[in-house]
């Protein structure tokens, strides 16, 4: 059985405890359950509950929305002289690959490079530019910075374009041509290399494909729950060797994925959800790693519960549990079912209760 479908056995679990024990009390008082399993007790407990989504998931690099990596396409003619390798790293003004042993610079952006840009061009790609220029620290010996937001293709962006080009060993014009460099979204690890060395760089052709750098975590959820998990929910991840780490829910896929099992049913399908790591690190050296994921999805902080299993069923419905008072005297008390901690096994109650009281459970 997958953790998947654990978690939604456990929850199914705790609906049936707290449905199914109406057999036990077909009336209001103790003496309906005669004939019930022996019972212990439990004490009434005040204190932090959580409800959680369980699953398992896989740790590893971040890419777009669906899954899919990025993907490089050269527009340089000629040779490839340099290539990274599948598992390299390149960061945003980092050298990616080199063609005729000039080299082709990774900058960041959405937009990919479709025109020459030179000074009096404006437009959102020259914004990118911009702000590629002054994060990387291009435009600081400048007499002024350059905005980051500004569209314009400004004398300080040509200064601030120099000094990259000069740096990084691309002629020195001022002017950014299509074929100088690649953008991407964020600094890549490198997936998968198309390209080869020696080969002809065709203009137009994909060289490499990427993903993020950043380590995160993908669990499918089941279409069902995805009305349970928040962005922002907290997250415990158990990683191989039994190593917890912890994050938050970043982000969701937009299409529901259909299993692709023969005879697989539309409410089998499945939502990719993505859970950004607190501290990446503790995941280093990790890729395609299978791992257990527990989504805290609701919680309270203060609240009065019971054993899922000492719940009773009322003859005219609602629940009730059987309290021990002094003497051994037992009666029942109504309650009101508030969140069911499904780590726990428990759920909030309201009622003519106290922390401490004994509790009837059943024994296993």
């Amino acid at each position: 059985m997958t953790r998947r479908s654990w978690a939604a056995a456990g929850g199914l679990v705790l609906v049936a405890a707290a449905c199914g024990v109406v057999a036990l009390a077909g009336a209001d008082h103790p003496a309906a359950a005669a004939g019930a399993p022996a019972a212990g007790t439990e004490k009434v407990r005040n204190g932090a509950l959580s409800a959680l989504v369980s699953g398992a998931g896989t740790l590893t690099y971040r890419a777009r929305s669906d899954g899919s990596p990025y993907v490089a396409i050269n527009q340089a003619g000629g040779v490839y002289t340099q290539l990274p390798d599948a598992g390299d790293k390149v960061g945003c003004g980092g050298v990616l690959y080199r063609v005729d042993d000039r080299p082709v610079v990774l900058l960041c952006g959405a937009i990919p490079a479709f025109r020459a840009l030179h000074v009096g061009a404006r437009g959102p790609d020259v914004r990118q530019l911009n702000r590629n220029l002054h994060r990387l620290g291009y435009d600081a010996g400048a007499h002024a910075s350059i905005d980051p937001t500004d569209n314009a293709f400004t004398s300080r962006t040509e200064r601030a374009l120099r000094v990259l080009q000069r740096r990084k060993g691309v002629g020195v014009t001022g002017a950014l041509a299509t074929d100088d460099t690649v953008f991407l979204p964020e600094a890549v690890r490198i997936a998968k290399v198309s390209g080869q060395v020696g080969a002809p760089a065709r203009p137009g052709a994909a060289v490499l494909s990427a993903t993020s750098d950043k380590l995160h975590v993908r669990v499918d959820l089941d279409a069902s729950q995805q009305g349970e998990v928040s962005k922002g929910d907290r997250a415990q991840i158990t990683l191989p060797g039994n190593t917890p780490v912890t994050g938050r829910v970043e982000r969701f896929g937009r299409v529901a994925q259909a299993p692709v099992e023969q005879g697989s049913a539309p409410a089998d399908a499945t939502i990719p959800t993505f859970i950004r790591l607190d501290d990446p690190a503790k995941a280093a050296g990790l890729d395609q790693a299978p791992v257990d994921v527990d989504i805290t999805t609701k919680g309270v902080d203060d609240a009065l519960s019971v054993p899922v299993t000492a719940l009773v069923g009322k003859s005219g419905g609602g629940f009730a549990v059987e309290v021990v008072r002094g003497g051994g005297r037992r009666e029942l008390v109504a309650v009101r079912l508030g969140l069911f901690d499904t780590g726990g096994g428990r759920v909030q109650v309201e009622g003519d209760l106290r922390e401490g009281d004994a509790v009837v459970v059943p024994s296993i």
